[in-house]
């Protein structure tokens, strides 16, 4: 027997979504203290749905909360990004290339990536490429391996978002989205796949260095 997951309360949608939104344009900063009190001012509500809604982004890896500390902007390192994108290594080329085989509607992904290109600010460029990248595992036959991928979505977007703080590179990416579609809609599996790999491997790289390693910073 399977249950549909519990919806969210329509308030508590809002506030989860306009604090997302809030980290992922650094409005809210990595190590930012997230009061309950003064959110639930700011947003007009009462604690309740502010409460809920950390719980739903700590769940997804952009909040930490703490007995002592409170909630707060999750921090991004070096190796946290790493990890992250690790995970992505291991598994978003291997779903794409099952997408690929299974000859799967790539339209979602032509579509977000028309998105990230138009995006208003940094919040809108990240949400749409995160689209583009569950656009092209999501029809991979195996919906444990999309849920996995899923878990780490917005982990992906604040890694993104710092990186591009500090290096705004996403030109870069956008041309390697567009290369990665172009091989997808070709039908070729094999070269897709490693392109999505060096893409993912690529940009972890150069926004987060190995010490001494001399990595490109352009």
């Amino acid at each position: 027997m399977t249950f549909a997951p519990t919806p969210i309360p329509s308030r508590t949608q809002y506030v989860l979504e306009a604090i997302k939104h809030a980290i992922l344009t650094a409005r809210l900063l990595p190590g930012q203290a997230l009061v309950e009190a003064e959110l639930a001012a700011q947003f007009g509500v009462s604690k309740t749905p502010v409460r809920e809604a950390l719980k739903t982004l700590a769940g997804t890896g952009l909040v930490v909360m703490s007995q002592y500390k409170g909630a707060v902007v999750r921090m991004v390192d070096a190796t946290m990004a790493r990890e992250v994108y690790d995970v992505r290594l291991l598994l978003e080329p291997e779903a794409l290339r099952r997408s690929i085989a299974r000859e799967a509607s790539l339209e979602a992904a032509r579509e977000a990536l028309e998105r990230a290109d138009s995006a208003a600010d940094k919040a809108d460029r990240s949400l749409a490429n995160r689209d583009f990248h569950r656009a092209l595992y999501l029809s991979c036959g195996n919906p444990l391996l999309g849920r996995m991928l899923d878990e780490i979505r917005d982990q992906a977007a604040l890694v993104s978002t710092v990186a591009w703080a500090a290096i705004p590179t996403w030109e870069r990416e956008a041309a390697e989205h567009r290369e990665i579609l172009r091989l997808a809609l070709d039908g070729d599996a094999t070269a897709a796949a490693a392109a999505l790999h060096d893409h993912i491997a690529s940009f972890v790289r150069r926004a987060f260095p190995d010490d001494g390693d001399g990595g490109d910073a352009s």
